[in-house]
């Protein structure tokens, strides 16, 4: 098969993964090739289609720094390479500014996180809030007229007994499912993802041969391109570090700058690797210990949301991963313990399962839900 022969199976493969022949559809883009291509083939298939973004950087508030993120001071030049996509493929773009909305549910709820000792994942709350919530929210207050929501995330989805369910992509490698587990059903049942089923090769193969600018831009590793101790503003607040029965092994500025699992920085000789496994925020300590107290078998997890099935009242059976990196993990189980509160048991012991973090449930390509971790053992 040549590349023109594999690029039309590729377009096909997408085509029919739409559920109308023409529809009107507002796209997510960030400037990378992934929302990029993903524009490109929804316009190639005939569809109505406008380009949108949230323009989420407060200017003066933050100085960021120079890593590749989401959250940046270079977000000009992201909007500028949006908008030149829009004209290169000759689609109408429109830019949100959602800095203000975006600093105080993701930024603020981010520092509040880790001030409690907890580690969040600020983008799993910002897919929820901002990019499925609040960007298609302000598209309709303006005046847009869609009838489905798109972004480039490799993930899928269908229906089954009534719901709409969320998988996995195609490319497990670059499956971004895990950050999407907190959809609602409402918002699944008017999304397409047009990347689900190719592999991150395959979508650059069709930015090159569409001469996309966007065709070999790297991917934003990170969420906030500078210092996160700037974003949680607070002053140092020297403590102790100590092992598990209390004894001082060194000293720390802030409780916040660490998290669980961590083995650099500690500033710590000892015979053998230490390990952060607690971050107690009341008494200002950062609790360390050997690689074997950093394995966990079971984790409580609350404000829990089940995208492709109804909240579970037995055990059941799954895979589940505590960290987007990664393949989900077997041998596992979820099991209902009352009032929102679901336990997990793992057999095999995960590393660094940290409270804040999502516990995101699978069986198989399908996401069933996930929540938020309070405690783990």
């Amino acid at each position: 098969m040549d590349q023109t022969e594999k690029l039309l199976e590729l377009y096909v493969t997408v085509t029919l993964y739409c559920v109308a022949p023409t529809m009107k559809v507002i796209i997510g883009l960030s400037g990378g090739v992934d929302s990029s291509v993903a524009a490109l083939l929804l316009k190639n298939e005939g569809h109505e289609v406008t380009g949108v973004t949230m323009k989420i950087w407060c200017p003066g508030k933050y100085a960021g720094g120079d890593r590749d993120a989401c959250f940046s001071a270079g977000e000009d030049e992201d909007v500028a390479a949006a908008e030149a996509l829009c004209a290169r493929i000759n689609i109408p773009y429109r830019a949100f500014d959602c800095s203000e909305q975006y600093d105080d549910l993701i930024v603020s709820h981010f520092r509040d996180e880790y001030m409690s000792g907890r580690t969040p994942n600020p983008c799993v709350r910002c897919n929820a809030m901002m990019k499925f919530g609040l960007l298609p929210a302000m598209a309709t207050a303006a005046g847009i007229d869609f009838e489905h929501f798109a972004t480039g995330h490799y993930a899928r989805t269908d229906a089954q007994d009534g719901r709409f369910r969320l998988l996995r992509a195609v490319d497990l490698f670059k499956d971004q499912s895990y950050f999407l587990y907190r959809l609602a059903q409402e918002q699944l049942a008017r999304h397409l993802f047009p990347l689900g089923n190719l592999t991150k090769e395959e979508v650059r193969q069709i930015a090159r041969q569409n001469n996309l600018d966007a065709a070999d831009k790297p991917d934003s590793q990170d969420f906030y391109s500078g210092d996160r101790a700037e974003l949680i503003g607070e002053p140092d607040r020297p403590g102790n570090i100590v092992d598990e029965f209390g004894k001082v092994l060194g000293k720390h500025n802030g409780f916040w700058k660490y998290t669980i699992g961590q083995r650099k920085g500690l500033g710590i000789s000892n015979p053998l690797p230490l390990y952060v496994v607690e971050l107690n925020a009341c008494q200002n300590e950062v609790v360390v210990g050997s690689v074997e107290k950093t394995i966990g078998h079971t984790l409580v997890a609350d404000s829990c949301n089940w995208i492709s099935i109804p909240p579970p009242e037995t055990a059941l059976n799954i895979q589940i991963k505590v960290r987007s990196a990664g393949q989900p993990i077997v041998g596992a189980m979820v099991r209902p313990l009352g009032e929102g509160y679901y336990e997990a048991r793992f057999d095999s012991g995960i590393a660094g399962v940290a409270p804040g973090q999502s516990a995101v449930f699978f069986q198989g390509d399908v996401v069933l839900g996930g929540g938020i971790i309070r405690s783990a053992k």
